[in-house]
């Protein structure tokens, strides 16, 4: 049945793609060996490396964020190397499987699923790792699957005060381009991303920023690469070619995402997502509901997950809200399946778009029998109309 206006795509990514961005990527396919393609392709690199705050290298995959996180692992490692992993929720846990499933010996840390990586428990383990087993240490930065945040900074002092050489990975798939990432500042040593969440396009590139000492480490890693070969990349890369064919209309609407992030500034794209996070939050505690994130301190501000009252379905919930507002909201996934659904507000995203979406839910809520109380639109609305005015009066 035809449905008037624009479906809301409110889950946690892919997230809209504006038309900006759509226009860009509907272009005539160029030749990728030809001479204009080089600044292209150039173009993108640099601006990526604008993005992940470096200076170092950034390589772009045509793939989803899932080739990127085998890409940093065959690129640096060995097989039966281990790995120490810490369980933030359902896209950690895929992290582990993966690494598995290529030779690798994964260590997971236990979590709750509410809240990000505990640097104290990192730590600790390095530490009692006296020889050095562990080569790397990978934590997911914006975990989607829970909506909690882990403070990589933290990460990389934990495992500075533990006196441990450990390579530093981390997941921002979903944090990077909606939430500060800092590569160089932070030590990372490779950051894993992808095209289709904060930098607003749909999905089909993914990209690993690489420090020096991972640069070091892929020259004596044995793990077998050859499509996420590093190396391969560098030479064509410094001119802005690429190995292989790359996705080049999808290079075309990176390089206007770039443009659209570097406009609005990356200090004020992440300002714009804490407002939203913060308006979704208390829009959440009002309706006397639960967020599954239960430390403040690791509140993501791309997506908020929602924990539905015993004996409630989410997804029944999900489902009704579709049928009657055309509004898709994200699953609960694996050990929350059925009992969480997710709030994305990320990306190409402004206050109307969240108040949409906040109306959404409260209807929602009420056709499908969900206890709660009333009102949490309207507090979500003095959050934003709160800040904004504040917003104003500085700027005076």
């Amino acid at each position: 049945m035809f449905k008037s206006g624009r479906h809301f795509l409110q889950i946690p990514g892919p997230s809209n793609v504006p038309d900006r961005i759509l226009r860009a990527i509907d272009m005539p396919t160029m030749d990728h060996r030809g001479p204009a393609f080089g600044d292209v392709g150039h173009q993108a690199i640099t601006g990526m490396k604008a993005v992940f705050k470096t200076e170092q290298q950034v390589v772009i995959f045509p793939a989803s964020g899932t080739g990127a996180w085998e890409a940093a692992l065959v690129n640096t490692l060995s097989p039966g190397d281990r790995v120490l992993m810490y369980e933030t929720g359902h896209f950690a846990t895929l992290w582990r499987t993966l690494a598995e499933s290529i030779g690798l010996r994964p260590e997971f840390i236990a979590g709750d699923w509410r809240g990000g990586a505990d640097p104290v428990a990192i730590e600790e383990r390095l530490k009692s790792d006296t020889s050095h087993e562990i080569k790397a240490v990978c934590v997911v930065h914006n975990e989607t699957s829970t909506g909690s945040m882990t403070q990589v900074a933290e990460i990389r002092k934990a495992i500075d005060s533990a006196g441990h050489p450990a390579l530093l990975m981390v997941d921002s798939i979903s944090g990077l381009a909606s939430i500060d990432f800092r590569f160089d500042e932070w030590g990372v040593d490779v950051a894993i991303s992808g095209s289709q969440k904060g930098l607003m396009l749909p999905p089909g590139l993914s990209f690993n920023a690489i420090s020096a000492k991972a640069v070091a480490a892929a020259k004596k890693a044995q793990l077998p690469r050859s499509y996420w070969d590093w190396d391969a990349m560098r030479g064509p890369n410094e001119k802005g070619y690429f190995p292989y064919t790359p996705a080049t209309n999808m290079l075309y609407g990176l390089n206007e995402a770039i443009a659209m992030l570097m406009e609005e500034g990356l200090e004020n794209v992440f300002a714009r997502h804490a407002r939203f996070g913060e308006a979704a939050r208390q829009a959440v505690r009002t309706w006397g509901l639960e967020i599954l994130c239960s430390n403040p301190k690791h509140f993501s501000n791309v997506l908020t997950a929602v924990i539905l009252p015993d004996g409630h379905s989410a997804d029944a919930f999900r489902r009704t809200t579709l049928d009657h507002f055309d509004m898709s909201l994200g699953n609960g996934l694996s050990k929350v399946a059925d009992r969480v659904f997710r709030i994305g507000h990320l990306g190409n995203f402004n206050d109307l778009m969240l108040m949409g979406t906040l109306s959404g839910v409260e209807m929602g809520l009420k056709i499908s029998g969900v206890p709660h109380n009333r009102g949490g639109v309207q507090i979500a609305m003095d959050s934003l109309t709160n800040s904004a005015t504040a917003a104003a009066a500085a700027a005076e």
